[in-house]
């Protein structure tokens, strides 16, 4: 079922083959120094969800290995930024300062990549690129805890995410009850309203974990 209001965002304003090429470079220099890396952000959400546009690369890495990725991209002639040191260091292409390359280590909620995000992330392409991307669950998770006011993309991201996708329902409720059972117990009655499949026991068990523990 299509919804309205998660249709794609604006139209971009800088050039999509340049800011493919600026990817496929990331990617490639993150691979070659031995970075484990997931993708996050708008890639994520388009090829698991609703189609938007974004200007920025979401790398999701571990912590201890941050420095490591902030070092590679410097090495290679990006500028670098030690933006906030719990959660994010940013980058910019030396030809290109349009698109931010964001290395976070700490998402809302104090999720951070873990081995079992890594092994259940399947390999697949965005662009010509090949990526891998954060699994459709732990995003979601993700863009519950993080939806605020000024940041309505969140969720309307997490709605196509259970719009679109064969979402593993005892993953989510795994990671759901590991951060932000509130804010995706909404999410998920928010979007059985809006008739997308929702089992009810996924409901119900997650209540159960939040009220009657």
């Amino acid at each position: 079922m299509m919804l309205d209001h998660i249709a794609a965002d604006v139209e971009p304003l800088f050039d999509e083959g340049r800011f493919t090429d600026v990817l496929r470079d990331t990617v490639g220099l993150l691979g070659r120094a031995g970075v484990p890396f997931l993708i996050l952000g708008g890639i994520a959400s388009s090829v698991h969800g609703r189609d938007r546009w974004t200007h920025d690369i979401d790398f999701f890495v571990k912590r201890e290995d941050a420095l490591r990725a902030l070092d590679a991209l410097g090495t290679d002639g990006y500028r670098t930024e030690k933006t906030f040191w719990d959660w994010l260091y940013k980058a910019w292409h030396p030809s290109d300062a349009h698109i931010d390359v964001d290395l976070i280590f700490r998402s809302s909620g104090g999720i951070r990549l873990d081995d079992q995000m890594i092994e259940r992330a399947l390999p697949t392409d965005f662009r010509g690129v090949p990526v891998h991307v954060v699994p459709a669950e732990d995003l979601l998770v993700m863009k519950a805890v993080a939806h605020d006011e000024h940041m309505p993309r969140h969720w309307h991201d997490a709605l196509g995410l259970v719009s679109r996708c064969g979402l593993d329902w005892e993953y989510l409720l795994l990671r759901a009850r590991q951060a932000g059972a509130r804010r995706v117990l909404s999410l998920l009655i928010y979007a059985q309203s809006n008739d997308l499949i929702v089992p009810n026991r996924v409901i119900e068990e997650l209540f159960d974990a939040i009220y009657r523990s």
